[in-house]
């Protein structure tokens, strides 16, 4: 735990500071992280005996990556538009593997799925990192729709590791509790309404950023976005892993660290676009 800290307190101001600053300097943050978090879906899955192309899943995510941080300067109908780029990533891909199973890879459509599958999971969810911050008020969205993640993993381990009796996934995670996931459902609502309320001041007069917007995201982030923690969590124990890598001592790879920032990003980006704007 101390561990986790000590990387806590020396990672999160950089953080922080992108977020605020945005532009350049967020887009190459979060780049990177997905950049990092798709080549370890691509070895994870080849720990388990599988074939995906690392190159490719990279490729796929840094492609969506970079379709949005232009989309994030110039506000074009092509950029905003993501079915080309998903069908081209598509055609590459199975190109690919129908070359290597004429090689001799019987498995090659199973490794199919698993690159476009790791494409689309984390090039295009991730992606959403940075169309939420592209948003008007980017920086005030973003700064209260990750942190409901962050409430609601706080108060479910907290709260369930002394209160915690009924197990909310057995197979996947057996520390989590329904109690806890409650709990942690609660927290997120009170932290994003008490962090919109505290943003308002400098978000300036007119702002879209209220309590009961803050909540709404609060709620509906912390009872779905844990299912990313979740479905990380079926990948590395299908091949008894326990981290994604050791890239970030006490806390795993990146993947490990942006799974709920994932399903965050885009739930939290069509309920403000959808409901609040």
């Amino acid at each position: 735990m101390r561990q986790r800290v000590a990387v806590a307190i020396v990672l999160l101001p950089i953080g922080m500071a992108a977020i605020y600053y945005g532009g350049i300097a967020y887009i190459l943050l979060i780049t990177l992280l997905l950049g990092l978090a798709a080549w370890e879906y691509a070895q994870l899955f080849s720990a388990g005996g599988h074939q995906p192309s690392g190159v490719l899943v990279v490729f796929g995510t840094l492609a969506f990556s970079i379709q949005q941080s232009l989309n994030y300067y110039y506000d074009s109908p092509l950029l905003d538009d993501i079915a080309w780029i998903t069908s081209i990533l598509a055609i590459i891909s199975i190109t690919y593997h129908l070359i290597q199973y004429e090689r001799g890879r019987d498995q090659a459509a199973t490794d199919f799925a698993i690159t476009i599958s790791g494409i689309l999971y984390i090039g295009l969810l991730g992606s959403y990192l940075i169309r939420l911050r592209s948003l008007p008020e980017g920086v005030w969205w973003v700064l209260t729709a990750l942190p409901a993640v962050w409430f609601a993993d706080s108060g479910a381990y907290f709260y369930g590791r002394v209160y915690g009796k009924h197990k909310l996934s057995p197979r996947l995670s057996p520390r989590k509790s329904w109690e806890g996931y409650i709990a942690g459902i609660i927290v997120s609502i009170l932290g994003t309404a008490a962090f919109a309320t505290m943003w308002r001041l400098p978000a300036g007069p007119g702002t879209e950023i209220t309590a009961l917007r803050g909540a709404i995201l609060g709620v509906v982030i912390s009872i779905i976005a844990p299912l990313g923690d979740l479905g990380q969590s079926m990948i590395k124990r299908q091949f008894d892993i326990k981290d994604s890598s050791n890239l970030i001592p006490g806390h795993g790879g990146a993947f490990d660290r942006i799974d709920s920032w994932l399903w965050a990003s885009v739930i939290g980006f069509y309920v403000i676009v959808w409901f609040f704007l």
